[in-house]
């Protein structure tokens, strides 16, 4: 009878003792990744790589907390209910942001090709009173083709632009730029220098 006493006692201490113990909140945990997923699926990971990466760093810290309390006898939940809540806020905020980042990119290549266009015709005008020597010809003619890669990528970012690909759109666009403003500076220097040599 003593022993069957013990033996229920011992049952009855560990149920409480499981009963006890606290529970993985994987709902909010499931709840938390899907949030983090629709941020990327807007295109988070495009558009805020870095707020996008601080979201994956976080979801991280919350799966080592939930690890390290799992290996606990009295594990608790609290601080890793109160990370994923806030992790919540952050992933529904950078959705938000990816549309304001979207406008942001598309002002961008508005711009971009309007400055482009410009600084084009200001270069094919540049070629007409550049100077034509031995030497000058073929460099000449080497700016124009050049000129005419631009183009072409101007042409090309329109075709990225209508598909969709914004940040494709916007960094062909950047290196456009970049490419015929040196055109425009070199043509300068070349005429420049011709100037110098007739006085």
């Amino acid at each position: 009878m003593k022993n069957k006493f013990v033996l229920g006692f011992v049952v009855i201490s560990f149920v409480v003792l499981l009963s006890s113990c606290a529970k993985v909140p994987q709902a909010d945990l499931d709840a938390v990744n899907a949030a983090i997923e629709n941020a990327r699926t807007a295109g988070a990971d495009v558009y805020l790589p870095g707020e996008f990466a601080a979201l994956q760093d976080s979801m991280n810290v919350i799966n080592q907390m939930v690890e390290a309390q799992k290996g606990k006898l009295f594990g608790s939940y609290k601080a890793v209910s109160a990370k994923i809540a806030d992790l919540n806020t952050a992933a529904a905020a950078t959705k938000g942001n990816v549309e304001t980042k979207k406008v942001e990119v598309k002002n961008n290549i508005d711009t971009l090709m309007v400055q482009i266009t410009k600084l084009v015709g200001e270069a094919k005008d540049l070629v007409k009173v550049a100077p034509r020597g031995k030497e000058g010809a073929a460099a000449v003619d080497a700016i124009k083709t050049e000129i005419g890669v631009v183009e072409t990528s101007l042409t090309e970012s329109a075709a990225k632009l209508q598909s969709g690909d914004l940040m494709g759109t916007l960094d062909q666009l950047k290196a456009g730029k970049e490419k015929i403003t040196a055109l425009i500076t070199e043509l300068n220097d070349v005429i420049a220098k011709y100037k110098g040599k007739k006085k």
